[in-house]
């Protein structure tokens, strides 16, 4: 339901951070016509790289952009948000 009414409720795009099997970036991209910018969490023995491979590898249809590991990742997925919204709200 997040998804699906993420446009009602007017979001222009989605941030999700998974870590583990990291299948929230998927399963919201398949929900939504919004753009998904997906971020590897860090997990305890992997240090995020299963979480990175989990969503790098989307099937066709279900596009999810991918960040780096961390917090270095979700700040870049902020900024990258801004520049999308930039293009159609200068003030940003």
């Amino acid at each position: 339901a997040y998804a699906e009414q993420a446009t009602d409720r007017g979001l222009r795009c989605i941030i999700a951070g998974a870590g583990g099997a990291a299948h929230l970036p998927g399963v919201l991209a398949a929900k939504t016509t919004l753009p998904v910018l997906g971020v590897p969490v860090p997990s305890r023995h992997l240090q995020g790289l299963d979480s990175l491979l989990s969503i790098v590898q989307m099937p066709k249809g279900i596009p999810v952009a991918t960040f780096a590991r961390g917090e270095a990742g979700a700040a870049n997925a902020a900024l990258f948000a801004i520049e999308m919204l930039a293009l159609t709200d200068p003030a940003l």
